[in-house]
């Protein structure tokens, strides 16, 4: 049987962490206590004051009691000082009441809360989002417990590819630790294929060969997506997206922006990323443009400003912007 401590405050802006430890409470709670041991406080009874009159009625429940208290965020430091600094400084015994703060800009638990869950002998836990520019080291131990080894660049990859929460990126790497097995060393290109999914990469293919004008690669990766279930918007839109970055690279190197700068701004594997500069400057600003306005003309098409089919309509567009 697992011991339970008078008081927790579980608080941070990771909500979903947060969340996950107010579920594993409420479970724990349900397999100690029997019925009508465990009472949820939350809503607009969700007070200090509230939470005080709870703590202080008598129940008739057998065995440990557990308080649920969901929303404390909201509270004011003067508030839990007049109403519940007390009642926590004399615990009913027998009795669990765990605090759960979701954290977000100003709503902050109360550190008079904090002061007093310390003193009942409780603890006081923060679940608390990295920041994006720690993501790639915390990906790089996190992966090193996998036995696999990710060089920074691949770090970062990982990060642009799968996104900025801890939890997807940690069941990304293991599944590519189940992948690779142990003693796995992955570099950005790697962790690029690794990451994405098939029809992901064919879309940036497709976009690419878009952007270098090669419409007869674009024109077959086009049918090979529409063959397997994607939609027709959803391909112009990474279309519109790869060709939109590809102008704003465009204008940077004419303006006499050095590639190795272009390159460090780009948000892909360094490969791929010198590729894509590569195609680029095959090209012209005023082509990009021009393209820009082709898509922009497929999107209403596509809703119904033509009585063409979708599948005429996108490849009537890649052979136009490709030609």
């Amino acid at each position: 049987m697992p011991a339970f401590k008078p008081a927790y405050l579980i608080h941070g802006n990771d909500h979903p962490r947060v969340g996950e430890r107010r579920a594993r409470l409420r479970a724990l709670a349900d397999e100690q206590s029997d019925a009508g041991g465990v009472e949820v406080i939350e809503g607009d009874a969700c007070t200090p004051e509230g939470v005080a009159a709870a703590l202080c009625t008598m129940t008739f429940a057998v065995g440990r009691r557990f308080l649920i208290v969901d929303g404390v965020e909201r509270w004011r430091d003067a508030d839990v000082t007049k109403h519940l600094s007390g009642v926590l400084d004399d615990m009913p015994e027998e009795t669990t009441v765990a605090f759960f703060a979701r954290e977000d800009g100003r709503a902050k638990a109360p550190a008079a809360l904090q002061a007093a869950v310390k003193r009942a002998g409780g603890d006081v836990s923060e679940q608390a989002t990295l920041k994006a520019w720690d993501l790639p080291k915390w990906a790089q131990a996190h992966a090193r417990t996998l036995g696999l080894e990710l060089d920074a660049a691949a770090a970062r990859t990982l990060v642009v590819q799968v996104g900025e929460r801890q939890q997807r990126l940690a069941r990304e790497l293991e599944k590519i630790a189940l992948a690779l097995g142990p003693g796995g060393r992955l570099d950005a290109d790697l962790v690029a294929e690794l990451a994405a999914g098939g029809a992901e990469r064919k879309l940036w293919v497709l976009a690419d060969a878009l952007v270098a004008g090669d419409a007869a690669a674009a024109s077959r990766l086009f049918l090979r997506l529409r063959a397997q279930g994607e939609r027709v918007e959803s391909i112009a839109y990474w279309m519109t997206k790869r060709v939109r970055e590809a102008l704003a690279v465009s204008l940077s190197l004419e303006a006499g922006e050095a590639p190795a700068v272009v390159k460090r701004g780009l948000r892909m594997p360094p490969k791929a990323a010198e590729r894509f500069i590569a195609d680029v400057r095959r090209t012209d600003s005023g082509r990009l443009r021009e393209a820009l306005v082709l898509l922009a003309d497929l999107e209403l098409d596509t809703r119904g400003g033509s009585e063409l089919a979708g599948d005429t309509l996108a490849l009537r567009t890649i052979g136009e912007i490709a030609a």
